[in-house]
């Protein structure tokens, strides 16, 4: 295989320095390609070059030809660093490759569309700012009439992000009972505690609804306050919460609220992502979010958050930061 090679390379080199043609100078480029493919080190290029112009010129100077001697020596380093940078190009592809592992798992952690209730409007919009997001959010059928509604920022991005909500997801679903907000949260509490490293930090929110009284229990762990839309005043209230993160000590209680939700009331939860928001080089913040949630209540939940969510996304110059997540529960008339 060698010889064979030497001898190509001579034959196109000889045919070259006789008649200079334009086409064996592309043949020489695709021998190139064919040798790198064959990862044929440069250093040995460099050899078969010398040795094929010693054969056609046997009288070069010795000085010429310790110049190949020296430009061998040369390439040597360039052959270490081509095989360096072909190892990161497979760990990068393997990187890739568990990249898109992980995100296919982080998506099968996210419900696959909101459930459906005969009095409430929901819409939910959750979009990640790179590949894996760091929002996670879940509805809970906790039996009869009552559903259960969370969200939670995980601060963090990747594939840790990812083995977090995984650990959420997996500890919600083994609280099968009926439990009040504070409780749930209490429970998740102590499992972040003990799994989750110190240097990460999630909050979350999360919420009760009961169809039969109309009434919105909820309980929050330092996540952004949400909005209570009270539809008769056409007002935005923000929502009283109260809580440390989950896993910053063991022993934590979280405080419960109550909202009682008239015909056209609706609750508004969401992640730091969406107020943070940059417009203008500004944060978006409470107030021009409430702003835009107004614009858009007379259309259904799911339509509301979607427009709303793709008007900060040309404000943003399509370009986010963060992960931005809206939840819309409305009690319908």
């Amino acid at each position: 295989m060698k010889d064979k090679i030497i001898q190509q390379y001579e034959e196109l080199l000889t045919s070259y320095m006789q008649e200079r043609q334009e086409d064996q100078l592309y043949a020489a480029q695709q021998m190139s390609k064919w040798m790198l493919d064959q990862k044929i080190p440069p250093e040995e290029i460099v050899s078969y070059h010398a040795d094929a112009v010693r054969k056609q010129l046997p009288d070069l100077p010795s000085t010429v030809q310790d110049s190949f001697n020296l430009l061998i020596e040369m390439m040597i380093g360039y052959g270490i660093a081509l095989k360096e940078h072909e190892a990161l190009l497979h760990r990068q592809k393997e990187l890739e490759y568990e990249i898109e592992v992980a995100v296919g798992m982080q998506q099968t952690l996210l419900p696959d569309e909101p459930p459906e209730l005969a009095d409430l409007d929901i819409g939910v919009i959750s979009v990640a700012a790179n590949r894996m997001s760091g929002d996670y959010y879940n509805f809970v059928d906790q039996g009869g009439s009552v559903l259960g509604i969370a969200l939670s920022d995980i601060i963090g991005k990747g594939i840790p992000a990812a083995l977090c909500m995984s650990m959420i997801k997996y500890a919600m679903d083994q609280l099968d009972d009926p439990r009040g907000p504070s409780e749930i949260l209490r429970k998740l509490n102590a499992v972040v505690e003990r799994n989750v490293d110190p240097s990460m930090f999630i909050t979350m929110v999360y919420g009760v609804y009961d169809s039969v009284n109309h009434q919105f229990q909820y309980a929050s762990a330092g996540h952004e306050p949400g909005f209570f839309y009270k539809a008769e005043q056409d007002v935005f209230e923000d929502l009283i919460t109260r809580g440390l993160v989950l896993g910053v000590t063991k022993e934590v209680t979280y405080q419960e609220f109550n909202l009682q939700l008239e015909p056209g009331d609706a609750v508004i939860l969401f992640s730091d992502g969406v107020t943070e928001c940059r417009v203008d080089g500004q944060f978006l913040g409470r107030e021009r979010f409430k702003e835009l949630l107004q614009e858009h209540m007379h259309l259904s939940a799911q339509q509301a958050v979607e427009a709303v969510y793709q008007y900060l996304y040309e404000l943003s110059n399509y370009e986010l930061k963060d992960d931005q997540t809206i939840i819309l529960l409305r009690r319908k008339d």
